[in-house]
């Protein structure tokens, strides 16, 4: 098994068309026809069924799918290690990071660290809470923002850098614009606008109304930050959002309003691999980051 017949199956496995990864690989079709067949023919399986022009991955083509990205994954991290050996403070960070921080803590911390380290390079990707702590596992990324900070998770660290409340935010028109503070019990009867099912977001707010006695009704969802404050804004719905998100506090068309009873707070800090260390790179701002805080 080489190598470049690795490269060439994830491609097609993921784009489901033959042309379209030759394309993309800047190769003839012909040759990825040819690796993938030879492929087939060394693990004595049929990896995708072919139908019409598409490609689709068989169950045990997805298994091979899996274990492949992790050694292309591991390749990946060693040429990263090797290089950030050699020149540290000029290497590559990648960084993790959800919706709720993009804001204000990450752009903030990278502005600082760059100043003394200006030939570092970050590859910033976003990615929902889950997504974080799986990229973690998978050797996708070895360092990722997150709120709230995992802590049952054996594979992963948790550092928790603080921690923040969460506030109501409403429009300059909803009848608890003009309050200095609320309690979650009455908003039973609100319209809520939340993100998704699976969001940890989400999650937060609905365990919390749970926890008063009630479920909350969501009458709208939104999968962007500034979607659901503009559909706040705009008097279709509330919403309760943790304090980085909110930019801030008093505008035109949104209001904040702090809620007293209960106090929602999150945590938000950083996750690491359990099972293996951190680039020079990395842990040079790992570290830098955790002093922030200190």
């Amino acid at each position: 098994m080489e190598l470049k017949q690795l490269i060439y199956f994830i491609e097609v496995a993921e784009r489901e068309h033959m042309s379209n990864a030759a394309q993309h690989l800047n190769v003839a079709q012909s040759a990825i026809s040819r690796q993938i067949s030879n492929l087939e023919e060394e693990l004595g399986v049929q990896l995708f069924e072919r139908v019409g022009r598409n490609m689709k991955l068989l169950p045990v083509g997805q298994i091979l799918l899996t274990h492949a990205k992790d050694v292309i994954n591991r390749l990946e991290q060693t040429k990263k290690e090797m290089a950030d050996h050699i020149a540290p403070e000029s290497g590559v960070i990648k960084l993790g990071f959800p919706t709720s921080l993009a804001t204000s803590l990450l752009p903030n911390l990278i502005n600082s660290y760059s100043k003394s380290f200006p030939a570092i390079q970050f590859q910033l990707r976003q990615g929902s809470y889950q997504f974080l702590i799986d990229a973690i596992k998978n050797r996708e990324l070895n360092l990722a923002f997150i709120g709230p900070v995992i802590e049952d998770e054996p594979a992963i660290r948790g550092d928790i850098l603080f921690k923040e409340k969460m506030h109501l935010l409403v429009s300059r028109q909803h009848k608890a614009a003009h309050r200095e503070s609320i309690t979650l019990k009455e908003l039973k009867d609100e319209a809520f606008i939340l993100f998704p099912k699976g969001y940890i977001l989400e999650k937060l707010v609905v365990d919390a109304c749970h926890n008063e006695g009630f479920a909350p009704h969501v009458s709208t969802q939104g999968e962007d930050m500034d979607a659901i404050k503009g559909m706040v804004a705009a008097g279709i719905g509330i919403t309760i959002l943790p304090d980085s998100a909110i930019t801030k506090y008093e505008t035109d068309f949104l209001k904040c309003v702090p809620i007293n009873s209960p106090q929602l707070v999150r945590s938000v800090g950083m996750i690491t691999p359990n099972t293996r260390q951190l680039t020079p790179s990395e842990k040079g701002f790992y570290t830098f980051v955790k002093n922030q805080f200190n």
